[in-house]
């Protein structure tokens, strides 16, 4: 499995247990890119031009937040 494939797997199966760092590096993976800044909030931009607007808990990456860009990249069932 490749570097990107078990950071996705990860995403998947423990959103809460990602680093903020391993967060954003996932959000480059997926094709989102990083468009702006304010205090602590970082604004990216998702393939099809949505916005995800992100902070860190710490050190640690927000699960909600983790989900939300796993749905706006991935086909939703049903």
């Amino acid at each position: 499995m490749t570097r990107r494939g078990k950071l996705l797997a990860k995403a998947r199966q423990a959103p809460n247990g990602l680093s903020f760092a391993e967060f954003e590096t996932l959000l480059k993976q997926l094709g989102f890119v990083f468009k702006r800044q304010s205090g602590s909030h970082r604004v990216w931009m998702s393939p099809d031009g949505r916005a995800l607007p992100v902070q860190s808990d710490g050190t640690k990456a927000k699960a909600y937040q983790v989900r939300q860009a796993l749905r706006l990249v991935e086909p939703q069932d049903g």
